[in-house]
């Protein structure tokens, strides 16, 4: 005949609190997350890198004859621009790539994060901030202590990714994007923007 396993109320207490206390955990931290990777891969806008060249006087033959009036100018039809552009640095976590704030030829404003690489965490977000970039571990909780506008919560911790500014928001009253985790408020890696 086996035998039979008692255990006291106190014993079966501290087990339930244990099991409680690591499932909190588990939810709070997400390890996991550190060996899985999200991969993006979005559509960048594209940007006019050279302009027209002007024609040369000798190309085209000028009308002769009193008729003859000077060419009407054409006004150049507006273009995607890059604003102001910045490399990623490390924080909390290895973090590498670029940073773009796009104004596009319909006035909106694009971020445009290209070749990101960090690692994945709970809750990260991406926030512009006027805070500046500061390297080391003195600059991983500085960016909630001024003004800050968070765009979304991060798409993926790996590729190209782009996020849509706000109409409200000013893309001249901020110096800086940060890959923010939310829930234990500190910075994976941030970029100054700088004018391009």
């Amino acid at each position: 005949m086996g035998k039979r396993i008692f255990r006291s109320p106190v014993a079966r207490a501290g087990l339930a609190c244990a099991v409680v206390v690591v499932m909190l955990a588990l939810y709070w931290f997400q390890p996991w997350k550190l060996f899985t990777d999200t991969y993006v891969d979005e559509a960048v806008p594209r940007v006019a890198t050279t302009s027209a060249a002007p024609v040369p006087a000798s190309a085209s033959p000028a009308p002769a004859g009193p008729a003859a009036t000077p060419a009407a100018s054409t006004p150049t039809p507006a273009a995607n621009e890059i604003l102001t552009v910045g490399e990623f640095v490390t924080h909390e976590h290895r973090t590498t790539g670029s940073a773009e704030i796009h104004r596009l030829a319909d006035g909106r404003h694009q971020l445009v994060i290209r070749n990101l690489n960090t690692s994945n965490g709970p809750d990260l977000r991406v926030w512009l901030t006027d805070q500046p970039v500061i390297r080391g571990t003195a600059g991983w909780r500085v960016f909630d202590d001024g003004e800050w506008v968070e765009l979304a919560k991060l798409k993926g911790n790996k590729g190209n990714q782009v996020y849509e500014l706000p109409a409200s928001v000013d893309p001249d009253d901020f110096r800086s994007v940060s890959i923010w985790c939310k829930r234990f408020a500190v910075s994976f890696g941030a970029a100054d923007l700088t004018s391009a």
